[in-house]
């Protein structure tokens, strides 16, 4: 196992590069942007040939991206910070696509020595031709990626190393799984809906989606202190990072009511900073990356409840 001096990307250009655009593998169009999220194409896993090691695996995240975001929150409740390295990349990508540069909370890649992330996907596969995504678990020993796969990723790390606490528990996993998916599809999926929608039938629908899935969560955090009962799991973890998401980008293209009535679940709230007191959330959030991010892509307008603070995340 060695590392290659670190490379830094130059700086982002717009202008010659233009914006990131991913393509599907094989697509006819060159740039051709996906409307769904990317398939993973790399899904190794830990403990299915990768033997989980101290100090063998190193990730590539993103602190604008919410999955990479709860990867982080997974890795240091399981005390994993001094067993698995991570690399920040630059949270505003060109047509060059995720780069390692210096800058506030992002830096070099002192392992792969990359200075674009492509290349870690260039370095497992031969002329790779897909898009780049993050979270990215790679492997050092034998230099080439685990898995872009989130959901493995996440899961890898909670249950192969042991310590911390357990974050899936066994008897509760097909409810873990059923609540990971409520929360992606009915908060986000469901808010970039209500934000992209015109006033109307299709912006109330996604908005009472939203707002019934809130719900389910008010009801059950009035009366327990983590989704599951008194113990915390990646339910928390998820939620959490869709709390922060609505909060720090989704309300921005939603109308000053529609916010309101966000913001009218008051033991949701009063649970999103208590988790905010704990280490291993707070000082993972990097509310500036996803700000920068957001702006860097963004072409919709911004609506009236964009100056309407859902929650204290300081």
């Amino acid at each position: 196992m060695s590392t290659t001096p670190p490379k830094a990307a130059g700086p982002i250009d717009f202008r010659t590069h233009g914006r990131y655009r991913a393509r599907h593998s094989g697509s006819p169009l060159p740039g051709l942007e996906t409307i769904r999220p990317p398939m993973q194409r790399f899904r190794g896993r830990i403990g299915a040939g990768f033997r989980a090691e101290p100090y063998r695996f190193h990730l590539y995240l993103c602190m604008a991206c919410p999955k990479s975001l709860r990867v982080a929150i997974t890795r240091d409740l399981k005390g994993l910070g001094d067993v698995v390295g991570t690399s920040l990349v630059d949270p505003v990508r060109d047509g060059r696509g995720w780069a390692f540069r210096d800058g506030d909370g992002h830096g070099l890649d002192p392992i792969g020595g990359f200075a674009f992330l492509r290349e870690a996907y260039e370095a497992t596969e031969y002329h790779y031709d897909g898009p780049v995504s993050v979270p990215v678990l790679w492997d050092r020993w034998s230099g080439r990626i685990v898995s872009n796969h989130a959901p493995h990723v996440l899961r890898d790390l909670a249950t192969a190393f042991g310590g911390g606490p357990d974050l899936y528990p066994a008897d509760r996993r097909e409810e873990l799984c059923a609540l990971d998916t409520l929360f992606e599809e009915d908060v986000t999926d469901a808010a970039q809906r209500a934000g992209r929608a015109p006033a109307g039938s299709r912006r109330a629908e996604a908005m009472d989606t939203v707002l019934a899935t809130l719900a389910v969560a008010e009801r059950r955090l009035a009366v327990r202190p983590f989704l599951l009962g008194d113990r915390l799991t990646s339910a928390d973890v998820q939620l959490w990072v869709t709390l922060v998401h609505l909060d720090a980008v989704h309300k921005r293209h939603l109308d000053a009511a529609d916010v309101h009535r966000l913001g009218a679940h008051p033991h949701l709230w009063a649970y999103a900073r208590r988790l905010n007191l704990i280490p291993a959330f707070r000082d993972n959030l990097r509310l500036d990356h996803i700000a920068r991010n957001h702006r860097s892509h963004c072409r919709g307008p911004a609506a009236s409840g964009v100056s309407i603070a859902l929650n204290d995340w300081s």
